[in-house]
């Protein structure tokens, strides 16, 4: 495109010379060389215009040119005061998401994350994934691991717990999950036979091993766990199945009502937040979010194929279509946003500024221009048209007077 524009402002000058020497062949010639004439100075215009935001034109130091390079830095401090004061105050995202119906436009965009594509989204998603891979990732990934912990230490598991463990056995759900631990009770059983059976047979004494009595007695013993774990699958209203089920009951009232129920579950959550194991769980969580990321900003279509692909289109035409689902999401989206502003707004504000410091001027150059240098390319073009029709109108009223 750049050379297009070029090549556009070199044709002119050459049918500028061309004008001057066919005007004295006839006046109608005038209108050529008023047109060549103005498009020169309107596509010389907008080139130095369109190549000082980038460059000094021709390398010389003319002052202000090379702006963006010139001014990385500021442009970093503009950036996040812009995002600070735009975005991640709480007042300005509260306000901002009172009217704006965030499930609906995800939906549009899941159902179809490709139909509004223009250069100027691409560059802008070319961007953005620059943008994410060169972030401090420890930094970035310090601030998402540390919501992430956050949250989780927030959350009172004990009362949610009792609550879906509650409900589960209102509903009769837990049955499923009760007779599979039964079957697998019958599972384990079968596999350790020979071992129970040598359990009986060491705690025998001499008397029923002489009289093969310990045989009888772990035939006995298995045969009666074997005919109690089938009645208790089969027979809904067995007596072991009625305690379980009550024994689930009492668990989800303990979890909900028990303070001390409560401060061991809260106990055993610490003790996994503290394990090192969970550290490292998190630590593969962000990576593979972090992948998924630059992969569906990168590659939208790769990222978004097969059933993936389909199941992601249902979800987005499901929030364009269902109110209640619709509530809910934006509901979620205004408080996550505004708890995300109020914690973390300042954090983030720093690191934008911080990377882009970061950058050299060549980065930050390349990377701007690639993202709207296209389209500024078409301004060079409609300001050589758009001044040589001007110069055909200003020779046509200057004829006419």
């Amino acid at each position: 495109m750049r050379l297009l524009a070029t090549g556009l402002l070199v044709a002119m000058a050459g049918l500028f010379l061309l004008s001057r020497q066919l005007v004295p062949l006839h006046p109608g010639w005038g209108y050529l060389r008023a047109f060549a004439e103005a498009a020169m100075v309107g596509g010389l215009a907008d080139w130095f215009a369109v190549t000082a935001l980038f460059r000094r034109p021709l390398g010389l130091p003319i002052p202000h040119t090379a702006i963006i390079p010139e001014n990385k830095d500021r442009i970093a401090d503009t950036m996040a005061a812009f995002l600070r004061d735009n975005f991640l105050t709480p007042q300005v995202v509260a306000r901002r998401l009172q009217t704006l119906d965030a499930a609906r436009l995800a939906g549009q965009f899941l159902a179809n994350p490709r139909g509004s594509e223009s250069r100027l989204r691409d560059g802008a998603t070319s961007l953005l994934a620059d943008v994410l891979e060169s972030l401090d990732q420890e930094k970035l990934g310090g601030l998402a691991k540390g919501a992430v912990r956050t949250q989780f230490e927030r959350l009172d598991l004990a009362p949610l717990l009792g609550q879906m463990l509650g409900a589960m056995v209102a509903d009769g759900r837990h049955m499923p999950l009760v007779e599979s631990g039964i079957r697998k009770a019958a599972h384990i059983l079968e596999a350790n036979e020979e071992m129970i059976r040598a359990m009986i047979h060491e705690r025998a004494n001499a008397l029923m091993r002489f009289a093969r009595l310990d045989e009888r007695l772990a035939n006995t013993i298995l045969d009666g766990l074997y005919k109690l774990l089938a009645e208790t699958v089969v027979i809904p209203d067995h007596p072991l199945r009625v305690k379980i089920e009550e024994g689930l009951q009492q668990l989800a009232h303990d979890l909900v009502h028990d303070p001390e129920m409560r401060a061991r579950v809260e106990r055993m959550k610490g003790e996994i937040l503290a394990n090192p194991a969970f550290a490292a769980w998190l630590d593969a969580l962000w990576e593979r979010a972090r992948a998924r990321l630059l992969r569906a900003v990168r590659e939208p279509d790769g990222a978004l194929s097969g059933q993936l692909g389909t199941s992601v289109a249902e979800l987005g035409r499901a929030l364009q279509h269902d109110p209640r689902l619709q509530h809910l999401v934006n509901r979620f989206a205004r408080r996550t946003l505004v708890g995300v502003a109020t914690r973390y707004g300042s954090q983030i504000v720093r690191l934008v500024s911080e990377t882009v410091r970061r950058w050299d001027a060549r980065t930050v150059t390349d990377r701007i221009e690639g993202a709207v240098g296209r389209d500024l390319q078409f301004i060079r073009i409609n300001g050589t048209l758009v001044g040589g029709l001007v110069g055909v109108a200003i020779h046509a009223i200057d004829g006419a007077l």
